[in-house]
């Protein structure tokens, strides 16, 4: 007698969907189906998994010196450590469109190797003429390359938000840093200084410098914007891509970025100066270091209070599409 096919089993039961009594004929057929079958997922499998994991591991190991470098800069400089929320961004921009992968096919692309190629030659290039960002960026190319060379342009596409945020692995190069930091500052310490006033408490201010209690503090040292900023951008676009918001509310959110750094930076300045002024440097220094992660949670709640706002007020800022999946 021939041995029928799976499909062909499937079918002999006789009636769809199958009844109670089919169970134990499903759970025979299932059982001869190769595991590699049952773990494929509109084309996925466990093996692209693993392929993609080796070779982007194989790309960070080739890259060693500027991952490294990446790494020390966050871990050493307090205004680069919003590196480290990178892959928290990644993973919850992922995690929110997961329902996405069903529409994208694990296909084959030209754009990674010549990916991998141009990240290389401008790691290369900023490595030999001292460009520190070239240097980063070309490194984070290379493994992006080797990523996209096993899950292919469908997933580019559409998790395009997830791969942009790694341009913030980059650490800022120190033009861009002082261009955003001193006039942040200029205006915390200006908006600090008139808040101080309305409540009739004396402080002086000459130009970023404040006195409060006889004791000089330099807003950079008490509240350095540049220490907040690019981490509020990150949970910003992590909060603005991860709804299902209409593309100008996203873009609304992410200009405000710098007027929420500010709020937030004077709301962290208030009590970072009063204790600067009167209590010791060890205590401001522990809740200038704590207070800075607790305004990135306070910022996070203040865009969800911003957008449950527009929606009391009927303007249209969800658009219900996969994102949110």
């Amino acid at each position: 007698m021939a041995k029928l096919s799976d499909s062909a089993k499937i079918t002999s039961l006789g009636r769809t969907p199958p009844g109670p009594g089919d169970r134990p004929a499903l759970n025979a057929v299932a059982s001869e189906i190769p595991r590699t079958r049952l773990v494929a997922r509109h084309g996925w499998t466990l093996a692209h998994a693993v392929l993609a994991v080796v070779l982007v591991v194989l790309g960070v190991l080739a890259t060693l010196a500027p991952w490294s470098d990446i790494l020390h800069i966050a871990r050493i400089d307090e205004e680069a450590s919003h590196i480290f929320l990178v892959p928290l961004v990644v993973a919850w921009l992922v995690w929110v469109r997961r329902g996405r992968f069903r529409l994208c096919q694990p296909r084959r692309t030209w754009i990674g190797p010549p990916l991998v190629l141009v990240g290389w030659a401008i790691s290369t290039f900023g490595f030999h003429h001292a460009t520190q960002s070239l240097w980063h960026g070309g490194a984070v190319l290379v493994a992006v390359g080797c990523l996209l060379s096993v899950v292919g342009r469908d997933v580019l596409t559409r998790f395009l938000p997830a791969f942009l945020v790694l341009v913030f692995l980059v650490p800022v190069p120190g033009r861009i840093r002082q261009a955003v930091a001193i006039p942040m500052q200029t205006a915390t310490a200006a908006v600090t200084q008139s808040l101080f006033d309305l409540v009739g408490a004396p402080v002086e201010r000459s130009g970023n410098l404040l006195n409060i209690n006889g004791q000089d503090v330099f807003i950079a040292e008490a509240c350095n914007g540049m220490r907040m900023v690019f981490a509020l951008v990150l949970v910003s676009y992590a909060f603005a891509y991860g709804e299902p918001l209409r593309n100008y509310v996203r873009l609304l959110i992410l200009a405000a970025c710098p007027l929420s750094a500010i709020f937030c930076n004077v709301i962290r300045m208030l009590p970072t100066l009063y204790l600067y002024g009167y209590q010791s440097k060890q205590v401001a220094d522990a809740f200038h270091a704590i207070s800075g992660w607790v305004m990135l949670a306070i910022a996070f709640l203040l865009l969800m209070g911003i957008v449950r706002l527009l929606k009391w007020a009927l303007i249209p800022v969800a658009t219900y599409t996969l994102a949110a999946d």
